[in-house]
């Protein structure tokens, strides 16, 4: 019988987690910092690009 690896689903959750927070700290950094180049920043986000790699914690 298989067994389901819950671990992979924590860090699967925990990476959407950073992922939604770090998007949403973008968003305000945004809203009270408006630049005039604020198209090519949402382009450049939406390819990944211009969003960079989370930090994580790795001690367990």
């Amino acid at each position: 019988m298989a067994r389901i690896n819950f671990n992979y689903e924590k860090r699967q959750k925990e990476l959407a987690r950073q992922k939604k927070k770090e998007e949403k700290r973008l968003r305000k950094q945004n809203k009270n910092n408006p630049e005039p180049s604020e198209q090519s920043t949402a382009a450049t986000e939406e390819n990944g690009a211009g969003v960079p790699p989370a930090t994580t914690d790795q001690s367990e």
